[in-house]
């Protein structure tokens, strides 16, 4: 057999069934064990899994495999994130089903994602849009709308004109329908909302609590939070015969800037706005211009600012006689603050931008620490550090914090309107998450709207509401909508005639709870809280960074609302967070500018320069930059081609070795032969010690054989460093130590063997056999059945680690001579100086540099170093 090459075509298939039929990975509920709960983000059914997938569920199988090893009892449960447009877009090209369409393709990336050898408990599989899974969604929804979690009201919405659908301002990218690509339009529309500004100040407050989470996540989650602390301040209208309004009310962060203030702003949409553009025709095209561009934050402050001057003023509030001029902007939003700000040029840029555009003042009221104030000015950039206060009449001199809190306490102290004129309020950036899509595919919305009893909840009893199967997509816009019969219902309360809700829920609610169904996949209710209380909140979460907001911000949402209506007692999902590198690869272009696919190209390298021609043409190909692996620009690497090629566990390896698994890794051919040939070079280690393993071993003390002992110390010290680096998630650097423990078991085969060596090689060997489970698991199985160990290493426990094997009972001390190094010396630890200085002498090394000179000291540095002055 050691002559043999490994076959990976022949083994991993053979053990997948063996696991299959042996129950390896389902997980009881019921298990005494300490539970643990490793999940990586679910899919969605596009129809093939890419490198991304097989990165991802890669390192979520090497922690489940390893606690699995440890002893713990591991939840690893795979669904499917079913509902969504792609479907629906898919059922309309293809004339078919969204449904006929989404389980043909989880059919196929099932058998892809088993194909990859991962240790996932299949009996928990469920996809969103069936109705097992989302009638509990539908009961959740009734138990939120019943404690007041849920609202429906008329607001602003982004719309995307190609979908026609409403897109959360999380699902606008630059002012684009995220799936689109459409620029987005805002509508006014009576929609659905969670009411997930409730929870901001938890949400905010708990990310301190998360210190398993990367960093930069919690930062974008509190940014997108946004908790700012200001000011409501009335503005007094100067008379007019435009307005009977008779003040403006502002909020602004920035109170100490209140002298260098130069115009009010208000939003498109603000009331006074709507009054104004009544009677003015100009106002109503500049409203319709900025409405066009949509309502996201990051869209606003890229565009162009642009201003409408209504002809308004108000009286300067801290400058007696002055007034300034009232502007409508397009980059105020409504549903910040109270949607009109005052504009401080000199010490915000977006104010800046529009004060130089329309010719306004730009004061400059605070001044940087060793400025001088007769010549500090403002030019294109807004200074909006540190500084204290100037041109500011009773705050000159103070510090930003300090000018706040005075302004404060000087608007608190006067009225406009029979009201204070400024009080401290506390804002936040997040906005109620609008659930509401026109559209057919996903889950319904269990809600009846009759005219007699109003909007009421569907009944339990009647859940789940299902999608009709008879539907048609001959119409743009909500199918459900044009579906002749399904909206018509009766009142479950008064029995008149009725009409449900055709908006379906946004596709984000589907994956911001099925992390607790999979604690109870089957239960007759959303969950079973005993259940999910044990496995929750998730161990180790793994997943896009891409997935920061939207997801992870509206499951924390979730979570919240589950406990608060009684299906879970805890608030946070995911305990720890993992955030992978993408996968990429070379781009490569014809003569013409097309890309060409990496598999129709061949790459030519002389000396340090690398070519690449067509296979098909034999024409030159230009090689590019390397890019996330997408199908436009045909980067791609189809995983089914490498595991027939190499194998599952090729694959899995080079993701795990190839960089940090936080970083980007580049898909390289080299790459993936390299870890082919690592599997094949374990492979022959294994068969080349079986006779070894075979004997019983032997116990090597200290006194035994010095490169048995070191052999041995290296063994547990791999075992003790791969666990650690797997608890770290450190997966490239377990791969290196693994390597290194081949590489000395390896050398250690070619010498001469006596008995401790021997038992320290076999030892060796089924231990790395075991390391390499959690990565290589059918190469692993393959050669723990070939070693004549018994069961299946997918039940083996962890290596133990004999601690004294950890600990370095020899110290290497450089030897310096009069100040240089020169030498060194391999002594025990806490021998005597006297004993290090008789070792010492007699190298050769310095017996050559001394020259018979007897040194006018030694100093010896216990374990540490030694000098030698001559």
């Amino acid at each position: 057999m050691s002559g043999e090459r490994y076959n990976p075509r022949e083994s991993e298939p053979k053990w997948q069934k063996i696991w299959d039929d042996a129950k390896s990975f389902v997980t009881a509920n019921d298990d005494p064990r300490e539970p643990y709960y490793v999940l990586e983000m679910f899919p969605y059914p596009s129809g093939r899994i890419h490198m991304g997938h097989v990165r991802n569920y890669s390192m979520g199988d090497v922690v489940a495999r390893y606690y699995r090893a440890r002893g713990r009892n591991v939840l690893h449960p795979m669904g499917w994130d079913a509902f969504g447009l792609p479907a629906e877009n898919a059922a309309i090209e293809r004339k078919t089903h969204p449904g006929t369409w989404t389980y043909q393709n989880i059919e196929a990336m099932k058998a892809q994602l088993k194909s990859m050898g991962l240790s996932i408990d299949w009996t928990r599989e469920f996809a969103t849009c069936s109705p097992e899974y989302y009638q509990h969604q539908q009961a959740l929804f009734i138990d939120m709308l019943e404690a007041g979690l849920i609202t429906r009201k008329n607001s602003k919405v982004n719309w995307d004109p190609v979908d026609m659908t409403v897109l959360a301002n999380e699902q606008v990218i630059d002012g684009k329908g995220w799936r689109s690509g459409a620029v987005v339009e805002q509508r006014e529309l009576t929609q659905w909302f969670f009411k997930i500004s409730d929870f901001a100040e938890d949400l905010l407050e708990a990310l301190d609590t998360l210190t398993e989470w990367p960093e930069k996540v919690r930062t974008m989650q509190r940014n997108w939070i946004g908790k700012s602390e200001g000011l409501r301040l009335l503005f007094e209208l100067a008379p007019s015969d435009k307005t009977d309004a008779s003040s403006i009310e502002v909020f602004t962060t920035r109170p100490d800037t209140i002298f260098g203030a130069s115009f009010v702003g208000l939003s498109p949409d603000h009331p006074l706005t709507t009054a104004l553009a009544a009677n003015n025709p100009a106002l109503v095209d500049f409203v319709a211009e900025c409405h066009s561009h949509g309502t996201a934050t990051e869209t606003l402050e890229k565009a162009e600012k642009q201003g409408f001057d209504t002809g308004l003023r108000v009286k300067h509030p801290v400058i007696p006689g002055a007034t300034l001029p009232v502007y409508v902007a397009n980059f105020i939003l409504m549903d910040y603050g109270t949607g009109a700000i005052f504009g401080c040029p000199a010490h915000d840029q977006r104010d800046l931008d529009l004060a130089r555009k329309y010719g306004l003042s730009v004061i400059p009221v605070v001044l940087p620490h060793g400025a001088d104030p007769e010549t500090f000015e403002i030019g294109t950039e807004a200074y909006v550090d540190a500084g204290n206060i100037f041109n500011s009449g009773f705050l000159d001199g103070l510090s930003i914090d300090d000018a706040k809190k005075k302004i404060a306490e000087h608007f608190d102290a006067r009225t406009v309107d029979g009201k204070p004129q400024g009080k401290v309020e506390v804002n936040y950036r997040l906005r109620d998450w609008g659930i509401s899509r026109q559209r057919y595919w996903g889950c319904p919305i269990p809600v009846i709207h009759c005219e007699v009893c109003g909007t009421i909840p569907v009944p339990k009893k009647d859940l789940p509401v299902r999608l009709p199967d008879d539907v048609t997509f001959d119409k743009p816009g909500n199918a459900l909508d044009h579906h002749p019969t399904w909206k018509h219902v009766h009142c479950p309360q008064c029995g008149a005639s009725a009409r449900r809700e055709t908006d379906t829920m946004d596709t984000f609610v589907d994956s911001s709870w099925y992390f607790a169904r999979f604690t109870a996949p089957q239960a007759e209710t959303p969950t079973v809280p005993s259940v999910a209380n044990r496995w929750l909140p998730v161990d180790q979460y793994i997943g896009g960074v891409e997935h920061a907001i939207l997801h992870l911000l509206y499951s924390r949402f979730f979570t919240r609302a589950m406990k608060a209506t009684g299906h879970v007692d805890i608030s946070e999902p995911f305990k720890g967070l993992f955030t992978q590198g993408m996968v990429t690869h070379e781009t490569y272009k014809s003569e013409t500018g097309e890309w060409v696919n990496p598999t129709e190209i061949v790459i030519e390298t002389s000396g340090d320069t690398r070519t690449a021609r067509d296979l098909r043409t034999n024409a030159p190909v230009a090689i590019g930059s390397v890019e996330k692996m997408s199908k436009s620009k045909k980067n791609v690497v189809d995983p089914d081609e490498i595991v027939g090629t190499y194998g599952a566990d090729t694959a899995r390896w080079f993701m795990l070795s190839d960089s940090p698994p936080e970083r980007d890794v580049q898909w390289t051919e080299a790459g993936v032969e390299g870890a082919s040939r690592f599997q094949q070079r374990v492979w022959r280690l294994v068969n080349e010690s079986i006779e070894i393993s075979k004997q019983s071993l032997e116990t090597v003390s200290k006194n035994d054989n010095t490169d048995a002992l070191a052999l041995r110390r290296i063994i547990h010290r791999s075992v003790h460093g791969i666990a650690q680096d797997i608890e770290g998630l450190r997966f490239n650097r377990a791969v290196a130590q693994i390597y290194e423990l081949t590489n000395a078991l390896t050398k250690a085969l070619g010498s001469n063997l006596g008995p401790a060596q021997r038992a320290a090689i076999a030892e060796g060997v089924e231990k790395l056999t075991i390391l390499l489970s959690p990565m290589m698991p059918h190469l692993a199985e393959t050669c723990w059945e070939v070693l004549g160990k018994p069961g299946l290493v997918a039940d083996a426990s962890w290596p133990d680690v004999d601690p004294a094997l950890l600990v370095d009972d020899e110290v290497t001390l450089p030897i310096q001579i009069n100040g240089k190094r020169r030498a060194e010396i391999t002594v025990p630890k806490g021998t005597p100086a006297a004993e290090v200085e008789r070792l010492v002498l007699s190298l050769d090394e310095v017996i050559r540099i001394l020259e018979g000179k007897t040194p006018k000291k030694i100093v010896v540095v216990q374990d540490r170093i030694v000098n030698v002055v001559v």
